[in-house]
């Protein structure tokens, strides 16, 4: 029985609240590597994040089929945004 998944923005890390140095600046979507029909597996890195002074890849809590993506590149993602939904068995 397969069910739908949405994946959520990641908490930002602890440390921008107090260092603030790789934090500093807007947080967008630099690369989207998944669109809706691809499989993916889980830990495969969905897309890359840029913050004006590091790049982060966001990984997918589950594998399964992309159903649909709700961010595109250039997109300015705040905590908890709805970034896709899987769908998986």
């Amino acid at each position: 029985m397969s069910r739908l998944v949405e994946v959520r923005m990641p908490k930002y890390p602890e440390c921008w609240e107090t260092c603030g140095n790789c934090g500093s600046g807007e947080v967008v979507i630099e690369t989207l590597l998944v669109r809706p029909g691809d499989e993916i597996g889980r830990d495969d890195t969905i897309l890359v994040l840029e913050t004006g002074k590091v790049a982060l890849d966001i990984p997918s809590p589950q594998a399964g089929r992309v159903v649909g993506v709700f961010v595109a590149e250039g997109d300015s993602v705040p905590e908890g945004a709805l970034l896709l939904t899987i769908e998986t068995d």
